[in-house]
């Protein structure tokens, strides 16, 4: 045994492989979650967004993305060193804190898989496959990287120099994720028909389960952050479970009082706004503060997805309402319920610890999305100059599915023996009739 094995605590070890696991088993989640609320021409363009994902931010994490993020500061807390490109210096004795580092490292990078999967629920139905497989690595680089290195990276300005607090992702995943995502719906512009025909999700039973299995893997997520098997893990691990209940119900409140109907979406959707809140807060507030936090999310957000249509940007599925909203919601609440029992130094207003931290995460939420917003917009202006990035007129009315990867989800394509649909019929299949526009895409 090497003198940095030694140091490697078993049960730590244990409960982040799985919770690494779990954090993986979220892009699945989340390909099902939204694969269920397009219709049914983009089914399988919408999972291959997601998955496709996997494969891309994994070979450009190890690449270079680790290293960029956790790499000793390169000067001025805004990015890493290159010492571990590639993945060079590390071996299986390397230790980060009580775990094997290549092990830190792969629980990073399940984060880093999800936030660029994240933004494809924006861009549904138009987005072009091609464009995409060049813009994921690209955005991981140049947005995800810099920012987690600020918020969790040695020396990073956010965490060392501002002193702004984020347990499990809030400024990385959630606010980059949906900032990008409304800078991206603002380059390509809306669906066809959007505000005129229906867009309602194709497949709710896909949703609930897509959003059962997000919630199953936060738990690897948020509590997996911890980074031991400990009573901090707990304490998020009971935070993140809390927090989507009352987003839930939250959310549903809102439907029943303002649509007199609590609907399945509006379930799944409350649940994980709940567990976007709570993300950045959930290691930093007591089981009150994490009701509360949930319990507005669900609030706001069942609002915020209905700006998309006084404003006149098209967020297909929500990540912009949600994700976005949730995501400031829980960030700036640590400002107020953060407790010395959680954090072991820092307190909220509500408990003693005046403005200056509601001040410091206000600071950290606006500059993490003014950045992600204008990075994302020059290089999505960029990519549309150079490839194109939005699906051409007959491709969005056909379906990517049948004109992009020649698949359909529903053997919908076929009359008679077999004979295929012509793309015009198609094309007139899917057309959604015209109808009043839900507050879901």
């Amino acid at each position: 045994m090497t003198l940095a094995a030694a140091h490697v605590n078993t049960g730590d070890t244990a409960w982040l492989l799985a919770a690494t696991a779990l954090v993986l088993l979220m892009t699945p989640g989340l390909a099902l979650f939204y694969g269920g609320m397009v219709r049914t021409k983009s089914v399988l363009n919408m999972l291959m967004m997601s998955f496709v994902s996997i494969a891309l931010v994994t070979v450009v994490w190890l690449a270079a993305g680790y290293s960029l993020a956790f790499g000793d500061d390169a000067g001025g807390g805004l990015i890493g060193n290159l010492h571990h490109a590639g993945m060079a210096h590390l071996t299986p004795g390397s230790v980060h804190g009580t775990v094997p580092t290549l092990l830190f490292a792969t629980f990073q990078l399940t984060f880093a898989i999800i936030t660029a999967a994240l933004i494809s629920g924006a861009v549904a139905d138009r987005t072009k496959f091609s464009a995409w497989l060049v813009l994921v690595p690209l955005w991981t680089l140049l947005v995800y990287v810099p920012v987690a290195h600020w918020v969790w990276g040695p020396g990073g300005w956010i965490l060392d120099g501002l002193g702004a607090l984020d347990f499990a992702g809030g400024l990385p995943v959630e606010i980059t994720s949906g900032a990008s995502g409304l800078a991206l719906c603002l380059v390509l512009g809306p669906r066809l028909g959007f505000k005129k025909d229906a867009m309602r999700p194709h497949n709710l039973p896909m949703v609930i389960l897509g959003a059962g299995l997000l919630w199953f893997g936060w738990f690897g997520f948020n509590a997996g952050s911890a980074l031991g098997a400990n009573g901090l893990a707990a304490a998020a691990f009971l935070n993140t479970l809390a927090a989507g209940c009352t987003g839930l119900l939250g959310w549903l409140f809102v439907e029943q009082r303002r649509d007199g109907h609590p609907t399945t979406l509006g379930a799944a959707s409350g649940a994980v706004a709940g567990l976007v809140a709570i993300t950045p807060s959930c290691g930093t507030v007591s089981l009150l503060g994490a009701l509360v936090v949930g319990l507005a999310a669900g609030v706001v957000c069942s609002y915020a997805v209905s700006w998309k249509f006084k404003l006149g940007f098209d967020d297909s599925l929500d990540v912009v309402g949600v994700h976005l909203v949730g995501g400031v919601i829980g960030t700036l609440l640590i400002g107020l319920f953060a407790e010395k029992a959680m954090t072991g130094s820092a307190q909220g207003l509500f408990y003693g610890g005046g403005l200056a931290p509601l001040g410091r995460q206000t600071l950290a939420v606006v500059v993490v999305a003014g950045y992600a917003f204008a990075v994302t917009y020059g290089l999505g202006k960029l990519l549309d100059r150079v490839l194109g990035l939005r699906a051409s007129e007959e491709q969005e009315h056909t379906g990517l599915d049948l004109t992009v990867h020649a698949e359909t989800a529903y053997d919908h394509g076929v009359l008679g023996h077999g004979a295929p649909v012509s793309s015009s019929v198609l094309a007139s299949t899917h057309k959604a009739p015209s109808q009043k526009v839900d507050s879901q895409a």
